[in-house]
């Protein structure tokens, strides 16, 4: 009999917060190319703006949130994947088909967008913070005070504004990240060449990176200006149509830092979950 490990439930919550640290940065710069109203700087020029007018260190402002919105978001979508999949996988036999991986990464990422919002959008605001003028910053102390300050100053239903695109996000970073991971590290295994290694899995969440960032670049955009809000959005679709008339591209503002920060994240991830894997995991004898 072999000995195959499989993850904790609570693992891919915590790979996702090793990532979030390396990676903060970029999804900052990102938060801000977004909520830019018209182009004004590209990301190189966005970066050096933000370390000339509040240092350094202005460009992990928001880490406590991010850090809270992986353990909500993150630790239940892949909670939900992993442990609903190894729990088929072990039933059938073999691993699952593609098109059951997708719906179920689906679900996943639904049910972890909508549990993860207010941690999202406490994220979102304490980010985009530092760009605006002293006098209009919310100047949350940490995620927890953002969290409350929301609740008592604007009432429940805004700690879930946008819930539904990020939701939608959700599913859609769930099914190229999850699914699309496991699918290409299972085509990259079989065909015989490479092994369960450092490279296999580097290679195969590189794959799922690409995937996760064309699938959900629309929709981040949208969730991004629907959070940061002030009640200029009556809802969706009004956000969509205003987006809309900056032109079909304006969906894609900030995919290459979208890309450049999610493709790292993606790969960061499943390589720290694979080792808290292959040394903390489970243990099952397989025949």
């Amino acid at each position: 009999m072999a000995e195959q490990r499989v993850s904790r439930w609570y693992f891919g919550g915590v790979a996702s917060c090793g990532a979030a640290c390396c990676t903060h940065p970029l999804d900052l710069i990102k938060v801000h190319l977004q909520t830019q109203q018209e182009v004004k700087l590209r990301m190189t020029g966005m970066a050096m703006h933000v370390v000339r007018s509040e240092g350094v260190l202005a460009l992990y402002s928001g880490l406590s949130a991010s850090l809270c919105r992986q353990m909500s978001y993150s630790l239940m979508r892949f909670a939900i994947y992993e442990t609903v999949r190894d729990m088929l996988t072990s039933r059938n036999q073999g691993p699952m088909p593609f098109y059951q991986k997708v719906l179920l990464g689906a679900f996943g990422g639904l049910t972890g967008g909508f549990i993860g919002t207010p941690a999202d959008m406490v994220n979102v605001r304490m980010q985009n913070d530092v760009k605006l003028p002293p006098a209009l910053r919310r100047n949350y102390a940490h995620a927890l005070d953002g969290l409350i300050r929301v609740w008592r100053e604007e009432g429940v239903r805004k700690l879930f504004s946008g819930a539904s695109m990020a939701s939608s996000r959700g599913a859609m970073v769930t099914v190229g990240q999850l699914s699309c991971y496991d699918q290409a590290k299972q085509l990259v295994l079989g065909t015989g060449v490479m092994t369960d290694n450092v490279l296999t899995h580097f290679l195969a969440s590189l794959i799922a990176g690409g995937c996760a960032t064309f699938l959900c670049q629309p929709m981040d955009v949208v969730k991004t200006r629907l959070m940061n809000s002030k009640g200029e959005y009556r809802g969706v679709i009004h956000c969509l149509r205003d987006t809309s008339h900056l032109g079909p591209l304006a969906f894609y503002k900030g995919l290459v830092p979208a890309g450049i920060r999610l493709i790292p994240h993606t790969v960061l991830t499943f390589i720290f979950l694979e080792q808290l894997r292959k040394h903390f995991g489970i243990c099952h004898r397989v025949t």
